[in-house]
């Protein structure tokens, strides 16, 4: 697997791939404007070139974005369910122009409508932003969810389902929250659980569909459905629950990103979740 995590753009947005690598990573994740809203600033051209540029430099082995968190593409309701599909088709264009492989996102919430109706919506949604842009090189990724409220996601196959219904493979994937999939009632601490897992993967979306992980240990039990993130070893998860997906093969060139917390402004807490990773690597 290769190793990143998600950091941030305050310092600048060409300079993410170099702290990327400063850190000890191969792989950067990043949001192209805030979190918390529909549409952000243009990107100058000449910015987006020096990031393109950089991540050359640094020889990062994946880059992604990863969406906001306002977008409810399973959304009931016409009005959001409309804002969400201008959002996500915005957000297509600017990770184009930074160049990146990948946006993860999270596909929505069906709220009280069911999830066949969600992933119905999601789908259709994603044939319109997918027929809108033709020549887009960026693989999609929808991330399971955790299983909390509405949310459409938190099984295989549900992700599936959506999958199949689009039939773009190489335009869409999935990524694997591995925090979200063990609070959605999937463990994977032991060597059988991790079988499981990886059959149950892979008789649903199908291995090639897995475009990247992220990389968190769970603040809640096994089966929580809690969405909260730990570092590396000091949640439920525990530092051997990600032994078997760092040393599968199947995941050798798929990047894992951080999203555990940080306290320090040099991103110390993810250079030790990194380095208890590497040294699960047999």
């Amino acid at each position: 697997m290769r190793l990143g995590a998600h950091i941030g753009t305050s310092d600048g947005l060409e300079k993410v791939p170099s702290i990327g690598r400063s850190i000890g990573g191969e792989a950067i994740q990043i949001f192209s404007k805030s979190p918390h809203s529909w549409r952000g600033p243009p990107i100058p051209p000449d910015l987006a070139a020096a990031f393109r540029e950089a991540v050359k430099t640094e020889k990062l082995a994946g880059t992604a974005v990863h969406h906001c968190y306002l977008t409810n593409l399973a959304s009931p309701k016409e009005s959001m369910y409309a804002i969400s599909k201008q959002a996500f088709l915005d957000e297509l264009s600017r990770v184009e122009l930074l160049g990146v492989d990948a946006l993860i996102f999270h596909p929505g919430a069906h709220m009280g409508s069911g999830v066949e109706a969600g992933v119905g919506r999601i789908s259709d949604a994603l044939i319109w932003a997918i027929g809108e842009t033709p020549k887009a090189k960026a693989r999609i990724l929808l991330e399971n969810a955790a299983g909390q409220g509405t949310t459409v996601g938190s099984k295989f196959e549900e992700l599936a389902a959506v999958l199949d219904r689009v039939k773009a493979p190489e335009r869409l994937g999935i990524a694997v929250d591995l925090c979200h999939l063990f609070a959605s009632g999937v463990d994977f601490r032991t060597e059988e659980g991790y079988g499981e897992a990886k059959d149950r993967l892979s008789a649903t979306v199908g291995l090639r569909a897995v475009g990247a992980f992220h990389l968190n240990d769970s603040k809640g039990v096994v089966g929580s459905h809690l969405d909260r993130h730990q570092n590396i070893g000091k949640g439920e998860i525990g530092v051997a629950g990600f032994r078997p997906w760092l040393n599968d093969r199947s995941w050798a060139k798929v990047p894992g990103y951080l999203e555990t917390p940080l306290t320090e402004e040099d991103y110390a807490a993810y250079r030790t979740d990194l380095t208890t990773l590497r040294g699960l690597v047999a």
